[in-house]
């Protein structure tokens, strides 16, 4: 990645945390921390890795992007709607009733949203689905799965673990958006995960690190990953629930919680960039 490319995406990150903060204070709802922490890892997908056409969504041969972690959808929304799949004036309805842009994603209902995702755990299994049809149509495309630490508790989060490696699932790239909070506290006070990596190498699957709020340390990651053959791959992203905003940063109670004026005005002035 060249170092102009790189600043461009850097720009186009900062620019989708100031309208997360736009949106979600004009709604007052929302999950502000675990769309912040996503943020690289997504843009990074969208902008620089995948095969999609925002005029032809369902094209035959598409690489697929599940955000298994559903409650993080503002961000996707962003990325989608500046790739051109929908309006950008439709992300001020976020979350309105009668809105295509619901809490969730919903498949039904926005274009460029592959699987309505908001119960923790059934993106790895959907997304191994995928994977297993794409090989069936011999096509080369890969199936990228957006997870969240917490919902790696959830036990069919393994299964599609075993399943995958079983099956040799190598066009599977799963990302692990490791900021190490969830909604009620830390993983270590709710339940610790132990070392992650081992647990995925031991369920026969290729693992790679990256920094998730570096973009180009989070390209060089898929990259690799697309070199696998035989196993899925996990990247475990190291990131920071909240990233950007001081006191946001590691803290549960941002994992929903409405922005209020002060607290806006605060945010606005840390991501800076004259936005």
């Amino acid at each position: 990645m060249t170092k102009e490319r790189k600043k461009e995406l850097q720009d186009l990150c900062l620019k989708f945390r100031h309208d997360l903060i736009d949106i979600l204070h004009s709604i007052q709802t929302g999950h502000p921390g675990g769309s912040l922490s996503c943020t690289e890892i997504v843009t990074t997908l969208y902008f620089e890795k995948m095969n999609i056409d925002p005029k032809d969504p369902q094209k035959e041969g598409r690489d697929r992007f599940i955000l298994s972690k559903g409650h993080a959808c503002p961000m996707l929304y962003l990325n989608l709607a500046e790739r051109g799949f929908f309006p950008k004036e439709d992300l001020k309805h976020l979350r309105q009733t009668d809105s295509h842009l619901q809490g969730h994603p919903c498949f039904h209902k926005t274009p460029g949203v592959e699987l309505s995702t908001g119960p923790l755990g059934m993106g790895l299994s959907a997304g191994l689905g995928m994977a297993l049809g794409e090989k069936l149509k011999k096509t080369d495309a890969k199936i990228y799965v957006l997870l969240g630490d917490g919902e790696i508790q959830e036990g069919g989060i393994w299964e599609a673990a075993m399943a995958a490696s079983k099956f040799k699932a190598d066009n599977l790239i799963a990302i692990l958006d490791y900021n190490g909070v969830q909604l009620d506290g830390t993983l270590e006070e709710i339940m610790p995960l132990g070392d992650v990596a081992s647990k995925f190498e031991s369920f026969g699957w290729n693992v790679l690190h990256c920094d998730g709020h570096d973009v180009e340390s989070v390209s060089a990651a898929i990259d690799k990953a697309k070199e696998s053959t035989d196993k899925p791959s996990m990247i475990i992203a190291r990131t920071v629930k909240g990233k950007g905003i001081s006191f946001m940063e590691g803290k549960n109670t941002w994992h929903g919680k409405p922005i209020s004026d002060e607290e806006y005005k605060m945010a606005k002035a840390e991501l800076g960039g004259g936005n």
